[in-house]
């Protein structure tokens, strides 16, 4: 008798992202304890106490695994090409108040980066690295700035809608806009050079998108999630509070990551999800910057877990939910800056670690 093989259940998860058409670059994992050996005897050569060096070790040698090619033998950090991605977006809930700028200040700011006239561009400018704008879904068609001043930045334009719609009336977008802006991220950091990629973001009522992931995929109460975003008084952060119970509770069959993405999502946060699994792919280092970055690597990981052998946290923004979420993927910041605004600032900070872990190898 011929003995029939019993049927394999597909995750549901699995079986909803296939349907949606979302293809997912395949992601080795870095762990190498024999490299991690090799690298401390390098460090120490007996002079020193074993973690003498503290977190600083941690950091060159998620590094090193991650430069770590076979078959060929790891030797040096190098950096090459280092790259800055700011994603713009705007988020259909600022209607209801959760912010206290209007969607036109993201128009704004976005200009202010092209133009050169902002900290990021200090900073970028400071540690070489080029800086590059998406419209992801920016409220307004963006046009060139005024004036005899040419943009200094470039502008790519993969606006996948006019702002997400009004996540408390409805999902803030289809589940096919939840792929092609993952796609996107992952074709905009295909076509740039270099081996590090720092992300950043702008977007009025980004915030609220990242607590309602946040408390989503982690299980954390939406009250210690939520906090004062863009500075918002006592009063005004509970009513942006109530909102976001009411898009929870609207949404709470959403608990698959590309369903939370779609449902409270924003599309500057899936294109940061697409991009850094896409530079995991390539091997390539990964700066994460603030709260709202960091909610887009909590989406990357759900859909690839190993993902996050190639994400360096950079900072522990004000915002009470980052710590949380850091907390969640068991992750240690390199710094704790007090930073209320993203654009990849914290990551611009960070370089210098990076550049000193490199420097240790080289002794």
């Amino acid at each position: 008798m011929k003995i029939r093989p019993f049927p394999v259940r597909e995750d549901p998860a699995i079986a909803r992202e296939r349907m949606a058409g979302l293809r997912l670059p395949p992601i080795n994992p870095t762990a190498d304890t024999v490299l991690d050996a090799d690298l401390r005897k390098r460090l120490y050569q007996g002079e020193l106490p074993e973690q003498a060096l503290g977190r600083m070790e941690t950091l060159l040698l998620q590094l090193a695994r991650i430069q770590n090619k076979a078959p060929l033998p790891f030797d040096l950090l190098a950096f090459d090409s280092p790259q800055l991605v700011v994603f713009a977006a705007d988020h259909g809930i600022a209607d209801e108040g959760v912010s206290l700028f209007p969607q036109s200040v993201t128009r704004e700011r976005v200009g202010q980066l092209r133009m050169g006239n902002t900290p990021t561009n200090t900073l970028a400018d400071l540690h070489g690295f080029d800086l590059t704008l998406v419209d992801a879904g920016v409220a307004t068609h963006l046009q060139a700035p005024e004036g005899e001043r040419k943009p200094t930045v470039p502008l790519q334009l993969r606006k996948i809608g006019y702002a997400t719609r009004n996540m408390v009336l409805s999902p803030a977008m289809s589940v096919a806009q939840a792929v092609s802006a993952l796609h996107a991220g992952m074709d905009v950091v295909h076509h740039l050079p270099g081996n590090v990629v720092a992300l950043g973001d702008v977007g009025v009522g980004s915030t609220s998108s990242a607590a309602l992931l946040l408390s989503r995929l982690c299980g954390v109460p939406l009250a210690d999630a939520c906090g004062p975003g863009s500075g918002l008084d006592e009063p005004r952060q509970q009513q942006k509070l109530e909102k976001l119970f009411a898009a929870a509770t609207r949404h709470r069959k959403a608990t698959a990551p590309l369903d939370a993405l779609a449902a409270m999502g924003g599309f500057e946060i899936a294109m940061m999800a697409g991009a850094m699994l896409q530079a995991a792919a390539e091997r390539r280092v990964v700066l994460v910057d603030g709260f709202v970055s960091s909610a887009a690597a909590l989406v990357a990981r759900g859909l690839v877990p190993a993902v996050t052998d190639y994400l360096v946290f950079t900072h522990r923004s004000a915002e009470p939910g980052h710590r949380l979420l850091l907390i969640h993927l068991q992750a240690q910041p390199l710094l704790d800056m007090e930073l209320r605004m993203g654009q990849g600032m914290g990551a611009l900070l960070a370089w210098p670690l990076l550049q000193a872990a490199q420097r240790l190898l080289e002794r």
